[in-house]
């Protein structure tokens, strides 16, 4: 069964370019928001000695995160206003360059967003590096560019969200996101 969600909305991108920042903006203007389970993996993991963080077990990393990316579209499943997601289902679709597993195909597959996806460019006056975001701004780039040829092999439209102050981006989102 396909479960079809067209207010459910993706934040996507590579790390540090400014998605949590307006998805706390919106939070506070009475939207309805998930944050990213792939950091809080992560800061589960380091913090508990697991060994889920992606430097360590991507493997693990991957279906920890991909477990709690399907529990929250599945808890929201049945929510008529509008829900903001920092990452979806996508996000797990081969990252860090690994092969997607059958059960994030399925997943990606019947679990379907609104099919614009927000795309946050790499963004070099905002990004740095912390505990959980190491990547370095060479790999943040890449990512960007994998996850803006991923999204339409996946059945989804990659809207770029422009550069500009927190007001503009939180504009220009819920403009598209009607």
């Amino acid at each position: 069964m396909i479960i079809e969600r067209p207010n459910f909305h993706v934040f996507t991108g590579g790390p540090g370019v400014g998605k949590t920042t307006l998805l706390r903006r919106l939070e506070t203007m009475g939207e309805r928001v998930v944050p990213e389970n792939a950091r809080a993996v992560i800061h589960d993991e380091v913090k508990g000695g697991g060994r889920g963080a992606p430097w360590l077990d991507n493997d693990r990393f991957i279906a920890l995160t991909h477990a709690r990316d399907i529990a929250d579209f599945d808890r929201l499943a049945g929510e008529t206003r509008r829900v903001f997601f920092d990452r979806g289902l996508m996000d797990m679709h081969g990252a860090n360059g690994t092969t997607p597993s059958t059960d994030i195909i399925e997943a990606v597959r019947t679990r379907r967003y609104n099919r614009n996806v927000f795309v946050f460019p790499p963004w070099r006056d905002i990004y740095e590096t912390d505990q959980e975001r190491r990547q370095d701004w060479a790999e943040a780039e890449r990512t960007s560019d994998v996850i803006l040829t991923l999204l339409p092999t996946l059945g989804y439209e990659p809207i770029v969200v422009p550069i500009g102050s927190l007001a503009e981006r939180a504009a220009f989102v819920l403009a598209r996101a009607g």
